[in-house]
């Protein structure tokens, strides 16, 4: 039997309280004519600086199933839903798709690990059900509800991860989204640059409980904050706050790790019950990560140790840690390319990763990074601060990109300085021609310093391998 559509216009129409000029049916939901794919639901978006209307058009011709558009937007001769107001309109059956499902729900916050938690929580729920979640890092007021559009009905897990970059911005998403579950990765500075403290940055934050009725908070148990987010849940009348981590009290407890290059192997005691898992990802901060996501996947119902089995199995995702060796005439590099995002506190944990990694003969560690972006005015400080993390890891070598990474570079010992550039593009010139067999190299930085173009860079030495790590 074949599926039922996503959406029809009916459905939608009453969804919207907008009129539709003929009978559609559609398979998915698009704001962006780019990735639009056939038989996609088009919203033409007004943003600040393109207006969605101007690519109806275009929408059509990637044959869209129908269009979302304003009053004031003419649609000839094609099926159109006309609503007062697109963004309004998508915020609706964001919202009307949230209450016809049956699914359980998870809301993921947090200053560093959103993506890469809510990618593994998707992954090991989507082996126990099927299961919607954020694509990408759609987690703003536009990318939550879009989410929130493109899922089915049938659903058994819905997975929504929120951002923000200014108070209040959470709370709307969180009424959106009243997740049953609500995971906060941790505390840390990044985005900071609208927060004078990183205790508004937890208020912030915990501003997912708001669209919450009941439910379980899953929180860092060895962050400075828990005790600020734990008093937030309960204030909203959550019904149970879960901890994770190392410390005594955490209900998702720690017990021992043996970490290496590929991975680590866990022991843990989860609500009592003790398992061992290996975790597919290297890296110390995936340790604790996985435990958020099992504390997590139980508290919506999903079987426990079904899903720490299946973290062995969790796929490298570009620019979150991939691993990728790239040939070269006298032998192999390998590239950690961690290069989608960056703050302080994943920095450290980038740095720890590759201090898990053994070069080949002759080889170093070797990092080459961008710039932090929002820290605020302690940006200069938060960069320069990092010497002491990348010498403690053993890291041989600094190339440096960027006005707030040259704070870094004259923090450096002459021995470990690299190079700095102005930009990634003359940073990825200067390095391609300075690395050599056996190197391991971490490329990592804000997305908007653009250190993806010094992993191409990288991968065009030789022929690129992409590295199972996870057996």
């Amino acid at each position: 039997m074949a599926d039922r559509p996503l959406w029809t216009s009916a459905e939608a129409d009453k969804a919207t309280g907008g009129r539709s000029n003929e009978p559609w049916t559609a398979d998915g939901v698009s704001i962006d004519t780019r990735t639009l794919e056939q038989n996609d639901l088009y919203i033409a978006i007004k943003g600040d600086h393109l207006d969605g209307h101007d690519y109806v058009d275009a929408a059509f011709e990637n044959q869209a199933a129908a269009c979302v558009v304003s009053q004031a937007a003419t649609v000839t001769g094609k099926p159109a839903l006309v609503v007062e107001d697109t963004f309004a309109g998508l915020n609706a059956l964001g919202r009307a798709a949230r209450t016809r499902t049956k699914a359980r729900i998870a809301g993921i916050t947090g200053s560093v690990g959103k993506t890469g938690t809510k990618e593994a929580l998707r992954f090991v729920l989507q082996k126990q059900g099927e299961t919607a979640a954020t694509t990408g890092n759609l987690n703003n007021h536009w990318g939550v509800p879009l989410s929130l559009a493109r899922m089915r009905p049938r659903v058994a897990y819905g997975v929504f991860e929120l951002g923000m970059n200014s108070p209040g911005e959470i709370t709307p998403l969180s009424h959106l989204v009243r997740p049953h579950v609500a995971l906060i990765t941790t505390i840390a500075p990044a985005h900071t640059e609208f927060f004078d403290s990183l205790g508004e940055v937890a208020d912030a934050k915990a501003e997912i409980f708001d669209g919450m009725d009941g439910g379980v908070a899953v929180l860092n148990r060895d962050n400075a904050y828990f005790p600020t987010l734990a008093v937030a849940a309960y204030g909203r009348n959550l019904d149970r706050v879960i901890g994770f981590g190392a410390h005594p009290e955490a209900t998702a407890r720690l017990l021992d790790a043996d970490p290496d290059s590929a991975g680590s192997d866990v022991k843990a005691e989860i609500d009592g019950q003790q398992i061992s898992y290996r975790i597919g990802q290297p890296g110390r901060h995936w340790i604790f990560n996985s435990l958020g996501v099992l504390a997590t996947a139980a508290a919506l119902g999903a079987d426990l140790r079904q899903a720490a089995e299946d973290l062995a199995e969790i796929p490298q995702a570009k620019g979150r840690g991939e691993l990728i060796r790239v040939q070269l005439a006298g032998g192999p590099i390998e590239v950690i390319d961690d290069s989608y995002n960056a703050s302080p506190a994943s920095m450290r944990a980038a740095f720890e990763t590759l201090s898990q990694f053994k070069p080949g003969p002759g080889g170093r560690r070797i990092v080459a990074l961008g710039d932090m972006l929002e820290l605020g005015p302690r940006s200069p400080a938060l960069h320069a601060g990092l010497a002491e993390a990348l010498a403690a890891c053993s890291v041989d070598l600094v190339f440096t990109a960027g006005p707030e990474m040259a704070h870094l570079a004259e923090a450096l010992p002459e021995a470990s300085r690299g190079a700095h550039a102005a930009d990634s593009s003359a940073l990825a010139t200067l390095l391609t021609g300075m690395v050599h067999p056996g190197d391991v190299v971490t490329v990592k930085g804000s997305l908007g310093s653009r250190m993806a173009i010094v992993v191409d860079a990288l991968r065009g030495l030789g022929a690129p391998q992409p590295v199972a790590v996870n057996g």
